[in-house]
């Protein structure tokens, strides 16, 4: 017989998700079995199938130890790149300064060497994180940055600060502020850009549109006009919606697109400023100004992170970038 408590990772479990993450090689059918016939147990009581755990639980196994045995695993987190920019870390969570060109997730062309690929690796060598003793969570990415595009990305480390984080992104009660460098310079040095956005999943592309239409979505960004330089200009952005290319497409659409920016901008004005085939935009600062209970991340209520070198910044005002 072999005991175990349910930890806050594994609270909500379904008792045979459980089951199968402690024993792997008991097959289902058995595991199945073994619950009816009370071979598996939950506080020493005949549980169902679809019981969900809660965290102190105890779930007794009485079948043979055959079925606890683990085979050697080399995971591919391991091969990903050590190289990873830490703005802040703690028991709960991790704030990464992502680059660009680093993918947060994996996609058709890069599977092993992404941000989370990176944060898996880090946690697993400093021993917080081993895929064969946790029953259900991953480190996990809070947010996402396209892969263009650099700046704050917060991942997880255990399920409860993910779930929080997500609620509190939702609420939007965690501000995020972006630098980019535009062509031209906006007619007024402040304002609250508002409009409707849709999107063509075919082209990958979006569209600001001043009315609603069906299927769009509104946005809103807010900017703020730092300094202009040689037809260039460094601006603030607070995202006060988030949808998929915002800041690129509503820029754009006031006539000043992001520099670098060849989908929403124009290749001859790249090109007259020096041909940079990647937006300067940066996520730069992150607030979190919890307005409702945050539980156990309440210590991080008004904490503001901000990234102490973007690279374009220096240069703009060195007027390097023309």
């Amino acid at each position: 017989m072999k005991s175990f408590t349910v930890n806050g990772n594994s609270a909500q479990l379904r008792l045979d998700k459980f089951v199968k993450k402690a024993a792997p090689k008991l097959p289902q059918a058995l595991l199945y079995k073994y619950i009816r016939t009370k071979r598996i147990k939950v506080n020493s009581k005949r549980a169902e199938i679809s019981t969900r755990l809660k965290e102190g639980d105890t779930v007794d196994m009485y079948i043979n130890d055959e079925f606890f045995e683990k085979t050697e695993s080399e995971y591919d987190f391991t091969k990903a790149s050590t190289k990873l920019d830490i703005l802040y870390e703690d028991e709960n969570i991790l704030l990464l300064d992502k680059k660009a060109g680093v993918l947060c997730h994996p996609d058709d062309r890069e599977y092993i060497d992404t941000l989370i690929g990176r944060v898996k690796r880090y946690l697993y060598e400093k021993g917080e994180y081993n895929p064969d003793n946790e029953a259900s969570f991953v480190p996990s990415l809070v947010n996402r940055i396209d892969r263009n595009t650099g700046g704050i990305v917060i991942a997880a480390k255990n399920a409860e600060s993910l779930r929080i984080l997500n609620e509190k992104m939702k609420q939007r009660q965690l501000h995020k502020y972006y630098l980019c460098v535009v062509i031209g310079s906006p007619g007024k040095k402040s304002a609250t850009l508002e409009g409707w956005l849709v999107k063509d999943e075919s082209k990958n592309t979006v569209k600001v549109l001043k009315k609603e239409i069906y299927g769009a979505k509104s946005i809103k960004t807010k900017y703020r006009v730092l300094d202009s330089v040689g037809g260039l200009s460094l601006i603030e952005v607070e995202l006060l919606t988030g949808r998929t290319h915002q800041i690129r497409a509503h820029m754009a659409s006031i006539g000043c697109p992001l520099f670098g920016d060849g989908k929403y901008g124009r290749n001859e004005s790249n090109k007259k400023f020096g041909g940079y085939k990647k937006q300067l935009l940066y996520s730069y600062k992150l607030q979190f100004d919890f307005t409702t209970d945050a539980g156990m991340l309440n210590y991080l209520n008004q904490k503001c992170f901000e990234v102490p070198d973007v690279w374009f910044k220096e240069e703009f005002y060195l007027n390097k970038l023309v």
